[in-house]
């Protein structure tokens, strides 16, 4: 039975549709009202405020804290500066993903690690030989995500430090009145925004805090369902859905590697071995058999679709995460899957993530993208596309 997360006493009461999710073992909120639509626009044109709690965390601290995390993570965290988080994954022996997350380095010998499945026992594993403790700190903190074009304007009224000093990836201590808070410059929308981490007794003064100071702005309480269309037309893949985990995968086919999933850019091969790492210097001289790509699909071929049946073209409002067959330009050979996507209400595309062999991965290449109408499979044209599909400026300014 999941577990409520710090915040619930404040979520449940706010929680009318009843619409609620397992999210790591714990309750998770998909939307509060029966629609995730006024929360998908608050993210985009004012902000939300969504319980991401659940996200497993670990403190990594010690005289030798970077040079092991070095060794379990393909990013040279080393290299990483005190008061920045990194973006990055982290491998098997063949250089296969197990997750992937985020590392904060919060002092000189003090880093936190996000991940999205249990990865306690992971790093206990290499711990050996290395000067360092792992703490496992997902109960202890408690974590809200503020995302949104108006973000910044309201966690700049309820904290102690100017947050225009705070760079996109940065992460600083500061004070919400009476209460300690770390606040990143992080999130999972593609959008400015921010994640702020307290002690579990903390987070319902922080929540009050926050929707206090959101209010001249219209800040709305968000769910799952909203932020899953802005992770896709943020381009950001989901474990478990994107790419499967690879101690979970009972076959081989299964497992992907940085290079395949879009997250070649994370891998530094110019250093000292680390997991994956002889692997992954093979895969980039020889090439990746598959390769992640942003697909946008043709709307006149789609309408059509329907309108043979004498029905309105439908797009479902959620994100979805069904895999569906991608073909060749001509239909005909199978060359992939489209594994998750969302109709964009801001950019009005039909967007999807696809896995296809790396000679169709072009921008601008024309493949087929399975659609079923009335029970018929039929396929559209779907253009490869540079991911993300929203970049809005104001995320980095």
């Amino acid at each position: 039975m999941p577990r409520p997360t710090p915040f619930h006493k404040r979520t449940s009461e706010l929680c009318t549709s009843m619409l609620w999710k397992e999210w790591a073992g714990y309750y998770a909120v998909r939307s509060f009202d029966t629609c995730h639509e006024p929360e998908y626009y608050a993210f985009r044109h004012s902000a939300g405020l969504i319980d991401v709690t659940p996200l497993y965390k670990y403190e990594v601290y010690g005289p030798d804290a970077a040079r092991f995390l070095s060794r379990i993570v393909v990013r040279n965290i080393e290299k990483l500066k005190v008061g920045r988080v990194t973006y990055c994954c982290w491998c098997d022996g063949n250089g296969k993903i197990i997750d992937d997350g985020t590392v904060s380095r919060l002092d000189d010998d003090y880093f936190r690690l996000t991940a999205a499945l249990p990865t306690y026992y992971w790093l206990k594993r290499f711990q050996s030989g290395y000067d360092v403790t792992v703490e496992d700190s997902s109960e202890r903190l408690a974590v809200l995500s503020l995302q949104g074009p108006y973000s910044r304007d309201i966690l700049d009224s309820a904290v102690d430090a100017d947050l225009r000093q705070l760079k996109f990836f940065g992460v600083l201590r500061t004070k919400l009145g009476s209460i300690d808070a770390w606040v990143s410059r992080t999130g999972y929308t593609g959008d400015l925004g921010y994640e702020i981490w307290v002690e579990r007794d903390q987070a319902l003064k922080l929540w009050d805090s926050l929707i206090e100071a959101g209010r001249p702005y219209q800040l709305m309480p968000c769910g799952l369902d909203a932020m899953d269309v802005t992770r896709v037309e943020a381009g950001f893949i989901l474990n478990g859905v994107d790419y499967y985990s690879a101690p979970t995968c009972i076959i081989e086919a299964r497992k992907s590697t940085p290079y395949e999933v879009g997250l070649g850019w994370t891998v530094n091969l110019k250093r000292g071995p680390f997991n994956g790492h002889k692997a992954l210097r093979e895969e980039k001289q020889n090439g990746s058999r598959w390769a992640l790509v942003g697909l946008v699909l043709d709307w006149d071929e789609y309408e059509a679709l329907f309108e043979a049946h004498g029905l309105p073209p439908h797009v479902n409002s959620a994100a979805w995460r069904t895999a569906v067959p991608v073909y060749d330009p001509d239909g005909e050979v199978q060359i992939g899957q489209a594994t998750s996507g969302a109709w964009s209400p801001l950019l009005k595309k039909n967007l999807a993530l696809a896995s296809v062999y790396s000679e169709y991965s072009a921008a601008g290449t024309e493949l087929q993208m399975e659609v079923t109408v009335e029970f018929s499979r039929r396929t559209v044209t779907a253009v490869v596309t540079e991911t993300p599909f929203f970049n809005p400026e104001r995320k980095r300014a």
